[in-house]
């Protein structure tokens, strides 16, 4: 899953931008789902729209913490 789609992706869980959304909802298994946002939130330009955290739900380890959910900014367009 490449960034685009995940972006995608979230809309559609989010039903829109700014809102969480479970991690586990876009079906991944915990590896992928720990390497794929990992290895966005270490990109400078794309880790500024994402908003993760940690509230009830399955948990994953990324960049150094515990989350179960993520946020991703409107603004994000930009880098589509």
């Amino acid at each position: 899953m490449n960034f685009r789609e995940v972006v995608k992706r979230y809309a559609a869980l989010a039903e829109g931008f700014g809102g969480p959304v479970a991690l586990s909802a876009f079906g991944l298994s915990v590896r992928e789902t720990e390497n794929l946002f990992g290895s966005f939130d270490e990109d400078y330009q794309i880790s500024r729209y994402l908003h993760f955290s940690c509230s009830e739900g399955e948990t994953f380890y990324i960049s150094g913490e515990n989350v179960t959910h993520i946020a991703i900014d409107e603004g994000v367009d930009s880098l589509l």
